[in-house]
């Protein structure tokens, strides 16, 4: 599969100044961009700047950022899913992974996680791809929200709606060890009936254990 991808751009105006929501970006010039430091949700912010960058010269990496001028707000990253997950079992090089989405603290509630999924779904390209997410609400940041999980997925949920992303069911265990957590997904408009038929064995991989 050979994985086009078109660049993008959305000027977004906030309460505390204008920002370029745009991608995907080609790897050197994200390292060329200064990452904001607030940016901590995974890893430390130098080691997240260059798994970025490491993303983004992926075959199928997509990374979507939120720029203010020179600085790195906010990103998405979209790749295979984990060697390690289910997800990746059926070697499906059509199905690709929403793996991470970060907006600093400051930006928050001003409309741009929804603006990122807005731009990240705009290629055309992503009408050949089963897109998934994995919300665990163990990664979600509660304590700096003031949420509880019910509102906090309720947010997660609005987000991802932007992008196109419903709500599936699987059996996964990670995902069933909590009800808070859950799988999202968008099927792309040319996905053929063979790739979803793959899909729906990887949601439930278990159902003939009962």
């Amino acid at each position: 599969m050979i994985h086009n991808k078109r660049y993008n751009a959305v000027e977004l105006e906030t309460k505390h100044g204008t920002l370029i929501v745009e991608g995907p970006i080609q790897s050197e010039v994200i390292a060329n961009w200064e990452f904001h430091e607030d940016l901590v949700a995974f890893r430390a912010p130098a080691q997240q700047h260059k798994a970025i960058v490491d993303i983004a010269n992926l075959p199928e990496g997509r990374i979507i950022i939120v720029r203010n001028e020179r600085t790195i707000v906010g990103y998405s990253t979209f790749l295979h899913p984990d060697p390690l997950e289910r997800w990746s079992q059926g070697n499906m090089e059509n199905l690709i992974e929403l793996g991470a989405i970060e907006v600093i603290p400051k930006f928050r509630g001003t409309g741009v996680g929804k603006t990122l999924l807005r731009v990240s779904m705009m290629d055309d390209m992503m009408e050949d791809y089963i897109t998934i997410t994995t919300e665990y609400y163990w990664h979600w940041d509660l304590k700096g929200t003031g949420l509880n999980v019910w509102e906090y997925r309720k947010v997660m949920e609005k987000m991802m709606q932007a992008g196109g992303l419903e709500y599936f069911a699987t059996d996964d265990p990670e995902i069933s060890s909590h009800p808070a957590n859950c799988l999202m997904a968008k099927i792309g408009s040319r996905v053929d009936s063979k790739s979803i038929q793959q899909f729906d064995q990887l949601r439930f991989m278990n159902r003939f254990m009962y």
